[in-house]
């Protein structure tokens, strides 16, 4: 495996304000100029800069030169690296100012690791340690360092092996991390240590956490905003977990009718928890309507009226008569205590407004009791809106991949939230830059249903554009919610992402144009791997029923990373229960290598073609990726330390889906699949 260990800056403070990801960003580009020219000078930054994503609607190359000509007489002197990154800063400052600061998304899974904001909150600190105290106080290997002081660092030093963050995900979605994989020696190595938290990072991108602008060297380096930020993504993922109908199909008590039903699907954990909430708040007289877990709850009055709808036996005429809010909060949090809700917040948060401390706190009290009871009509009605197995699991790895590719919108429900083309366009515009026309495309909210179908023609134009099989589909069909269409486009669009860095990789490898990748080239290239490593199995096709016991893929792990595999965990994959240990195994070493993929052991398992597909891409990407590095290393002088890549390809290379030629045909509304 190629080394890793960041780029490093000399001035603390600077480096203090990016990302691994950032600087990594910023590096390539610093390079790829100093590569064609021989070296940096001022006038070469305004033409780097305005490319730059968080310049390009912002500045002008014109308007960059002049506010750079304020700080350099002279554009043709030459700057070095940290002189070039104060450069972006100060292009940064002149930008937020421009646009009056950023705006932070309500949603607790956007942007909490950011470097815009550095401050440490100190409860919600407290509050995540207690968490981890409470949760993994018993686990093997953690315990001796349990429980922690949330008055120290000591979060901060302890997630720096990569361990405790691993562990953690396992509470929150149980299995997404198969622990054999994860390496739990007293003294870890470098290389170990990075393998552990390229691990965390790939599987919370596979819980739904957004990580775009955190790296490896970030958590190697325990650096308490990002850390925390990432931490309160899993933790509320975990309180979260069953606010939606297939695990609560409960819920459905919420709505009235079948568009309610269709609505609540779409919205977010936040937002349901919201509706349940309000719902219960009605009955009992409560005329505020809570729109927010800030500024809605800080009295503590709807506190009161939750509990006293929920549990009344334990409710008394205290906590309404009392004018003093944190008294009253102190009763809110006595009252919840009877219900065995653990305090993830003080009665100082409650009146302070802590959005994300308060919305765990009613996520507790909805576990604990939700009062919801049980129809049978409407608990039907709910199970048949749910989705088949297949169905479910297509929507869980587009919704996953959406969402790691850092667009502006946070994906829910991908059946509902891509009915009015904008996400569609978003994602379009991210994996294939200037294709979409913004000046023809219309911002949610939208209201006129024409509006609507516009932005989806022009989803269907630009997919006809990159060759996708679109025969009989029209926009409306999104529009409308046809799921099996709607699959069929985004797979698609992820097999045209892939295919696309695949070729752009290998054309960069090889210094000239590559030629298109198909499918058989990446089950060629496998079964190449694999027989050079002096290993026997192979692969017929993406569908080889023999697949089934894990057997090969490992091999093809080793082939490409020798070590990366320990043989003693494997099993023969001769039963299902052994089949199932290796597909898990499976999943959490590419994920340890560096590969971004949202498929799960059933799939492997069952040979699904298409999931198959994608992981063995998706390690053929690794490879290929390591390589490249590798030769960029060896011919750079000073690049040992850099990964020659770039942020928003490291995003796009969560898209590690390829598709095979039966399902890569739309052929009209009858096999929109091509099954």
């Amino acid at each position: 495996m190629s080394g890793f260990v960041g780029v490093i800056v000399s001035d603390s403070w600077l480096h203090s304000q990016f990302t691994q990801v950032e600087l990594r960003t910023l590096k390539a580009k610093y390079v790829s100029v100093r590569t064609q020219s021989g070296q940096v000078t001022v006038g070469d930054l305004p033409a780097v800069f305005v490319k730059l994503k968080a310049f390009t609607e912002m500045f002008t190359e014109d308007e960059i030169k002049d506010i750079l000509g304020e700080s350099y007489k002279d554009m043709d002197e030459e700057i070095d690296f940290e002189s070039y990154l104060r450069a972006y800063l100060n292009l940064q400052s002149r930008a937020s100012a421009r646009s009056g600061g950023s705006k932070n998304s309500s949603s607790f899974l956007k942007a909490t690791t950011t470097t815009v904001h550095h401050s440490i909150n100190v409860s919600e600190k407290a509050s995540y340690v207690a968490h981890i105290n409470s949760y993994l106080a018993d686990d093997p290997f953690l315990k001796k360092d349990l429980p922690m002081d949330p008055s120290t660092n000591a979060l901060f030093d302890l997630v720096k092996d990569g361990v405790l963050l691993c562990k953690l995900i396992n509470i929150a979605v149980p299995g997404t991390i198969d622990e054999r994989a994860i390496n739990t020696k007293k003294v870890l190595n470098p290389w170990e240590r990075n393998e552990n938290h390229t691990l965390c990072l790939n599987s919370a991108k596979a819980i739904g956490c957004t990580v775009v602008n955190i790296g490896e060297q970030d958590l190697i380096e325990g650096r308490p905003h990002l850390l925390l930020g990432l931490i309160s993504q899993i933790i509320k993922i975990q309180l979260l977990a069953d606010l939606n109908l297939k695990k609560t199909p409960q819920l459905v008590e919420l709505v009235d009718d079948s568009d309610d039903v269709e609505e609540l699907l779409g919205l977010s954990p936040e937002k349901v928890l919201l509706k349940w909430m309000n719902f219960h708040l009605k009955k009992v007289g409560y005329e505020k309507q809570v729109t927010n877990f800030s500024s809605d709850v800080k009295d503590g009055e709807a506190y009161t009226y939750l509990l006293t709808a929920l549990a009344p036996e334990h409710s008394g005429p205290g906590e309404l008569e009392t004018k003093d809010p944190t008294e009253r909060a102190n009763m809110v949090l006595a009252h919840a205590e009877k219900l065995d809700c653990k305090r993830y917040l003080t009665p100082k948060d409650i009146v302070e407004g802590s959005p994300n401390l308060n919305l765990a706190f009613v996520a507790q009290i909805f576990q604990h009791r939700n009062g919801l009871t049980v129809d049978s009509k409407k608990m039907s009605f709910a199970e048949m809106m749910t989705d088949d197995a297949q169905t479910s699991r297509e929507e869980r790895c587009f919704r996953l991949w959406i969402n790691s590719l850092g667009v502006a919108t946070y994906v829910n429900n991908v059946f509902e939230d891509v009915r009015n083309g904008w996400v569609i366009l978003e994602v379009l515009d991210k994996v294939s830059p200037e294709s979409v026309n913004w000046k023809q495309a219309s911002k949610p909210p939208i209201k006129m249903p024409f509006r609507k179908v516009e932005n989806c023609n022009q989803v269907i134009k630009i997919g006809k554009q990159l060759n996708f099989s679109l025969v009989n589909v029209a926009g409306n069909d999104i529009v409308q919610g046809n799921k099996k269409l709607i699959l069929a486009y985004l797979w698609q669009l992820m097999r045209f992402t892939m295919l696309q860095l695949l070729k752009n990789l290998r054309s960069h490898s090889q210094g000239k144009k590559g030629k298109e990748i198909k499918d058989a080239d990446i089950l060629n290239w496998a079964n190449d791997k694999v027989k050079k490593a002096g290993r026997n199995s192979q692969m017929d096709s993406f569908k080889d029923k023999n697949l089934s016991n894990g057997i090969f893929f490992l091999e093809l792990l080793s082939a490409v990373e020798p070590r990366v595999v320990n043989w003693s965990v494997v099993t023969k994959g001769e039963t299902e229960e052994d089949k199932k240990l290796n597909a898990t195994y499976i999943i959490s070493v590419a994920r340890k290598l560096g590969c971004s993929i949202f498929l799960l052991p059933e799939d492997i398992i069952e040979v699904n073609q298409k999931m198959i597909l994608i992981l063995t891409a998706s390690i053929m990407y690794w490879s290929l990726q390591q390589q490249a590095e590798d030769a960029e290393d060896s011919n750079t002088p000073d690049a040992s330390p850099v990964a020659s890549v770039d942020g928003e390809r490291e995003t796009v290379l969560a898209s590690e889906v390829a598709n095979d030629e039966a399902s890569d045909q739309v052929e009209g509304k009858e096999s929109p699949d091509g099954e």
